[in-house]
């Protein structure tokens, strides 16, 4: 599936309101915007879920959510689970170490020996992938090349995705669009980080389709190489 030289084909998955926002407010868990996602945009969600080899998120959006990321109301398999967290503070109790499927937790050098250790001992993979911080395109040569990730589902927080989308890191974007604007200057919205100056900095994307999904619009955007 994957065209790319060591890396997987990385696809993000987000709910967003009208006005891009993640949440109700910072902090905020994103299930209270999902709750009022319709059924066939869950079975949507949770299908791409099960055609992905992985699915990565942040490490606040595991302390926020606490998600599971396991598939539901489709059959199929549960994706490898990839968190990155340089400093490897997730919880020994965090549901994302649930044995149904395995979870890799991507660490800096720095990260707490004895921390790694414990999540280890819980049955993660513990990989450190840069110094100081998560170097996302050494993690995602590595899915690639050691676990065989041709695949990866992204459904990350504000933070991660923008740091994705500044390395180029993400080929196609599936929003699930909700029928409200949230409005808060502190919210966050889909991607955050990136920092243009003039037009010529801001990222294109095409749109492949849109449809929808019971109540909800969803569009499919590809992302434009420069």
């Amino acid at each position: 599936m994957s065209d790319h030289i060591n890396r997987p084909y990385v696809t993000l998955v987000s709910e967003v309101t009208i006005d891009g926002k993640l949440t109700v407010t910072r902090g905020a868990s994103s299930k209270l915007l999902m709750q009022f996602m319709s059924h066939e945009a869950e079975v949507l969600l949770h299908q791409i879920r099960a055609d992905s080899d992985a699915i990565m998120v942040g490490a606040n959006t595991i302390r926020i959510d606490n998600s599971f990321l396991t598939v539901r109301h489709v059959e199929g398999k549960n994706p490898i689970r990839v968190i990155p967290s340089s400093k490897a503070d997730i919880s020994p109790d965090a549901n994302v170490l649930s044995p149904d499927a395995p979870t890799i937790i991507a660490v800096s050098a720095r990260a707490d020996k004895e921390t790694c250790t414990i999540l280890a001992e819980k049955g993660a993979y513990i990989e450190i992938c840069g110094d100081e911080f998560v170097d996302l395109p050494i993690l995602m040569r590595l899915l690639f090349e050691k676990y065989s990730v041709q695949s990866l589902m992204i459904e990350g927080g504000s933070t991660l995705n923008g740091n994705m989308f500044q390395k180029g890191l993400i080929d196609e974007l599936l929003l699930i669009h909700l029928p409200f604007i949230a409005g808060g200057e502190d919210t966050p919205s889909l991607v955050t980080g990136l920092h243009p100056r003039d037009v010529s900095d801001l990222l294109k994307l095409d749109l492949i389709t849109h449809f929808m999904a019971g109540e909800n619009l969803i569009t499919k955007w590809r992302v434009v190489r420069s």
